[in-house]
């Protein structure tokens, strides 16, 4: 049976995870409209994907499935999306320095003419950064494309995380399995 399968996302990272349950997916990148603030970061990041899923409603009758996703990190009550420069970023990773922060993934899925969406949450910790590391971190790392300004596969900034590792990358595919 063969199966056509968007990713309407144009990140590299979602890219390569999908890759673990598909081996044949187009993608493309859709204009949403971002900015929103639910009163909760699930509301926030299940909102943010359904726009983005919605911004790729066109393609829906051309893919059997068609998947969207929003990620942010959250810690006492700020968001941190993706920083607006490098100064942004280094002001974030030293925020999140040393201390424990919560990645939440909104994944939207249209499948058989129904959208569901469900949203997926994982506790990191990273561990203690002098001004130093930050600086040569932010330098040495493309940081302005992602949520809280790191990645995790990046080896360096995280001590520990606790949940699903695909969610903080940025594509929770534990959860998009059972969606599918």
């Amino acid at each position: 049976m063969n199966v056509r399968v968007l990713l309407a996302s144009s990140s590299p990272r979602r890219r390569e995870l999908l890759k673990n349950l598909f081996s044949d997916f187009d993608v493309r990148g859709f204009a949403a409209d971002e900015h929103f603030i639910g009163e909760t970061p699930e509301e926030t990041v299940a909102e943010i994907s359904r726009r983005k899923l919605a911004a790729a409603s066109e393609l829906f009758g051309s893919y059997d499935i068609v998947i969207a996703c929003d990620t942010l990190v959250y810690m006492d009550g700020r968001y941190y999306g993706k920083p607006s420069d490098e100064a942004d970023a280094v002001r974030m990773l030293k925020e999140l320095s040393g201390r424990t922060h919560t990645v939440y993934s909104g994944v939207s899925l249209f499948r058989g003419g129904a959208c569901v969406t469900e949203v997926v949450r994982s506790e990191v910790t990273f561990r203690k950064m002098s001004d130093e590391d930050i600086k040569n971190y932010v330098a040495s790392h493309s940081v302005t494309d992602k949520a809280g300004a790191y990645a995790v596969q990046d080896g360096v900034v995280v001590e520990r995380y606790e949940g699903s590792y695909s969610n903080i990358v940025g594509l929770p595919l534990e959860a998009l399995g059972t969606m599918i």
